[in-house]
C-alpha cells in the first residue's frame, strides 16, 4: 500500500512497526504487544498516533517533523491540506507529502522515512 494513502488502523499499524512494536489489529483498532498494552480485546488499549496527540506528538517532537499548512499551488496539493517534511538533520532520510490532518500527515512522514513509499500492511487493514 502507498504510504501517502495510509489512514485509520493501517497508518497506526505502520507507525507501531516503525516504533519497533508487534502491532495487532483487533476490532477495528490497533493494539501493541508491549507490557503497557493489554492483549484482552475487552480491555485492550487503542494505539492511534494518527489521531491521539499524546501518542503522535512525542514522535513528531523526537523525529523533528515539521508541519505546516500548504497553500494551493501548481504542485497539486489540495486547499487546506497539511504538508509535512522530515529534516535530514536528525540523521534519517528526507520525506515529504500531505495529509488531511497534521497528525496523519506527520505519521505518513514518519512511516515514509522509516519504511519507504510502499508499506506491506496486513490484508484486513487495506
Amino acid at each position: 500500500m502507498k504510504t501517502a494513502e495510509l489512514t485509520g488502523a493501517a497508518i497506526d499499524w505502520a507507525v507501531a512497526k516503525c516504533e519497533g512494536h508487534t502491532p495487532r489489529y483487533q476490532r477495528h483498532f490497533v493494539t501493541l504487544d508491549a507490557p503497557r498494552y493489554c492483549a484482552d480485546w475487552d480491555t485492550a488499549e487503542e494505539y492511534s498516533p494518527s489521531t491521539d496527540w499524546s501518542q503522535g506528538g512525542p514522535i513528531i517532537e523526537r523525529e523533528e517533523i515539521c508541519i505546516k499548512r500548504q497553500l494551493p499551488c501548481s504542485a497539486g496539493y489540495e486547499w487546506n491540506a497539511w504538508i509535512w517534511t522530515k529534516h535530514i538533520a536528525k540523521g534519517g532520510s528526507s520525506a515529504g507529502g500531505s495529509g488531511p490532518t497534521p497528525l496523519i500527515a506527520a505519521m505518513r512522514c514518519y512511516v515514509a522515512s522509516k519504511l519507504g513509499d510502499e508499506v506491506d500492511v496486513p490484508e484486513e487493514l487495506k
